[in-house]
């Protein structure tokens, strides 16, 4: 009998199992209460935070997969604390857990083995692991930007009523009150009608505005480098060459541990990821639909590898039956903060106005309505208040009286924590549409948040976007970045309906 490659086996296995809808393996009245069995696709960064929540929850890792086995570390600290918390049995169980670095082999040799996956690979590899996880039947939590185009993410707003499986973009920021918050002021009518929303970050925190730098560094042992690159073409590996992280920001250039952001090729720079956190309020308290336009208004320099240093970006939203037409704007980088001629600290100056005086965060959001402005301070929708102090005082004042409440009349019940929505809905406790992220919500936020990122290479032109066709009706070569080319092996595609 032939031998097959590890190659051939994962392509082979993989190949026979995409196209085939497996059935959830917790879903229904019969599971209520079991353990989740979870596998995790990434066991760095983000994912540190989601194996503490499931350890938290006291649910089972029985599978796990990291391209890089010295991130494996985060699962071996999570056993450590399992011991020292006296769950020794529980310990014993993700023991027992079978590594990966490959998690299209993950899928192929363990499937069976769990009923959840929680995804924190670099944005580019979002999509294909998520379609692998819904096409085996598995329920999904994936980080936010919940994907690296357009395109991917419409596949996967799609894909939440069709397989029926509890999905959660981790944008974490959704289960807070601020946002609840937001939603109550806009909601109720307290600010008028919403004329513009602007979006300000402290983001990149990593190189942009680089080009890519020549010549090829070798890969740590212990980094399975294809593996990495995923769908993407293949290069050669860059590290950071020995230089600070001053020099590193100057030169950019590196992939990891985290500039990889700031590649066009694997991130979504500034924008993807931190508008899914910034701008969910909006998403929250308005609904807003497909907008009609999007434009760069200014753009500090994009080359054809990295996002640039700084951009602002314009989005516009047409009237419904509910509400008048709006427009929102994002600042970053250096569109948000820099040093004016003088040497002193300056924010973009449309944010300086607005605020009226009053401080601004390094992120937030101001709202402008025809009756009042509010102003939040951070990303996640926190420290809402109307601006300026006599306006905020005035309307509390004005509630108090009708409501016996100074805080607007809330609109949306506390959350019970974002990633006890997902778990909820995954042991079949809840409907799989239950978290507030599912990707009936998340795919249409981040076709919003990666309209941003197409018009950046387009500064100053005003696209028009047809939402329900998934076009721009005013430049093809606009058109052409919606989706993307994946390397062989790794384009995976939904079953149809």
């Amino acid at each position: 009998m032939s031998k097959i490659s590890r190659r051939q086996f994962i392509q082979s296995s993989t190949a026979a199992s995409v196209g085939i809808l497996g059935a959830p393996a917790i879903l229904n009245a019969a599971n209520k209460g079991d353990k989740l069995r979870v596998a995790f696709i990434g066991t760095g960064g983000i994912n540190g935070r989601h194996i503490n929540d499931t350890i938290s929850h006291g649910d089972l890792c029985t599978a796990y997969c990291d391209v890089d086995t010295n991130r494996y570390a985060n699962i071996w600290k999570g056993i450590a604390r399992l011991e020292e918390e006296g769950k020794s049995w529980l310990a014993k169980k993700w023991k027992a857990a079978k590594p990966f670095q490959d998690y299209r082999e993950m899928f192929a040799k363990a499937a069976d083995q769990f009923d959840a996956v929680m995804i924190g690979t670099p944005d580019h590899s979002h999509y294909p692991a998520t379609v692998l996880a819904l096409e085996h039947g598995k329920h999904v939590f994936t980080q936010k930007p919940l994907t690296h185009t357009i395109w991917e993410a419409r596949q996967l707003s799609i894909a939440c009523d069709r397989y029926k499986l509890a999905t959660q973009m981790g944008n974490q920021g959704h289960a807070n009150e601020g946002n609840r918050q937001i939603a109550a002021y806009v909601q109720g009518g307290h600010l008028g009608d919403i004329k513009e929303i602007h979006c300000f970050t402290n983001r990149p925190v990593w190189p942009q505005g680089f080009v890519c730098p020549p010549g090829a560094d070798p890969a740590p042992e212990t980094l399975d480098w294809q593996n990495w690159l995923g769908p993407a073409a293949n290069r050669p590996f860059l590290g950071n060459r020995g230089l600070d992280d001053d020099q590193e920001r100057k030169r950019g250039g590196s992939y990891l541990p985290f500039n990889w952001r700031g590649w066009l090729d694997f991130g979504g720079g500034a924008l993807a990821d931190m508008a899914c956190h910034t701008m969910d309020s909006i998403f929250m308290s308005l609904d807003p639909g497909f907008p009609t336009h999007v434009e760069a208004l200014n753009v500090d320099t994009l080359t054809n590898s990295a996002f640039p240093k700084g951009s602002t970006i314009k989005w516009t939203f047409g009237p419904n039956e509910k509400r008048p037409g709006f427009d929102v704007y994002w600042y970053d980088g250096t569109d948000n903060a820099y040093i004016d001629k003088n040497g002193k600290p300056r924010r973009h100056e449309r944010l300086e106005e607005l605020a009226q005086g009053e401080s601004l965060a390094n992120s937030g959001n101001i709202y402008v309505g025809t009756q009042r402005t509010l102003l939040i301070s951070g990303a996640y929708g926190d420290s809402a208040r109307i601006i300026p102090k006599e306006d905020h005082r005035a309307l509390a004042m004005e509630l108090k009286e009708k409501t016996g409440d100074h805080r607007p009349t809330r609109v949306y019940e506390r959350s019970i924590g974002h990633h006890t929505e997902f778990r909820e809905a995954a042991i079949g406790n809840q409907p799989y549409n239950f978290p507030g992220s599912n990707f009936n919500y998340a795919g249409p936020f981040t076709e919003t948040v990666q309209l941003g990122n197409v018009c950046l290479r387009f500064p100053r032109e005003r696209l028009a976007w047809d939402g329900p066709n998934l076009r721009f009706t005013n430049n093809e070569r606009a058109n052409e970045l919606i989706s993307k080319e994946y390397r062989k092996g790794w384009n995976f595609k939904l079953s149809k309906a």
